[in-house]
């Protein structure tokens, strides 16, 4: 099995698959495949041996169902892009070692990855999404490709030194740092903190990968340059109107 990845700003990996070779996913998430891949769907992978495992997933931002690629007759092509501008990174995982991820930063992996729920908080109504703050656990072995949101910063971070992050900025982190969600002290942290309540504390041993860009924040940059659903509804009916109008015009000249 080889592997490319291809871009920078919307990077796509390209991995190429011999017979035998097996890439799981989430069902629907590749970009492209040569035509001898065949696809399986099932619950019954990335680690999950019951439906409890897989909803356990799901829950944790995976899918109940996942997507088993594999290459019949030769070799085979298949491709998963970026959702959001930033970074692809291939990480090896050994047998016994897990790496903590952001509930959408699972791309891929090879056969024997596991995928789930590794911590969950709720941190207030709206905050995420609704869902609170969720990290999956990826275990090996296994060879995995994560997607990490705009530019990447990187902290290994010595034993008992500690960092403080935005919940969002978290990207992924080694199994031998020590995480949780805290509360920033002061009130006035809480009335006039853009940042909000909540820091992730990370403190090592360990390495930290941090994104600069978050779903939430992509999100928000947007918001202004997307119409409302009644907006749109009044585009319509004001369209329909200024049609029949022409129309009417046109007849009648005619």
């Amino acid at each position: 099995m080889q592997s490319k990845i291809i871009g920078s700003t919307m990077p796509v990996v390209e991995i190429a698959l011999e017979p035998g070779d097996k890439i799981v996913a989430e069902p629907g998430e590749f970009s492209w495949m040569s035509a001898n891949i065949v696809l399986r769907t099932t619950t019954q992978t990335a680690g999950a041996k019951s439906l409890l495992g897989a909803i356990g997933r799901a829950v944790a931002g995976g899918g109940l169902f996942m997507t088993e690629y594999t290459a019949e007759g030769g070799t085979g092509v298949v491709a998963f892009a970026a959702k959001i501008p930033g970074t692809i990174h291939q990480f090896d995982v050994a047998a016994g070692r897990s790496y903590m991820i952001h509930r959408d930063g699972f791309l891929c992996a090879t056969e024997g990855g596991t995928l789930a729920m590794g911590f969950q908080r709720s941190l207030g109504a709206g905050i995420f999404g609704g869902y609170g703050f969720i990290m999956q656990k990826l275990g090996g072995p296994c060879t995995a490709w994560i997607e990490l949101g705009g530019e990447l910063v990187t902290y290994d971070l010595k034993p008992g030194e500690t960092i403080q992050v935005h919940p969002g900025h978290v990207g992924m982190f080694e199994d031998t740092v020590n995480f949780d969600i805290v509360t920033m002290r002061g009130i006035s942290n809480a009335i006039f903190g853009g940042a909000g309540l909540f820091v992730a504390r990370l403190s090592g041993p360990g390495k930290v990968w941090l994104q600069t860009l978050t779903l939430a924040g992509l999100a928000h940059a947007l918001r202004p340059y997307l119409g409302t659903q009644s907006e749109a509804v009044q585009s319509g009916v004001l369209g329909g109107v200024a049609g029949s109008l022409l129309r009417g015009l046109t007849n009648n000249n005619s």
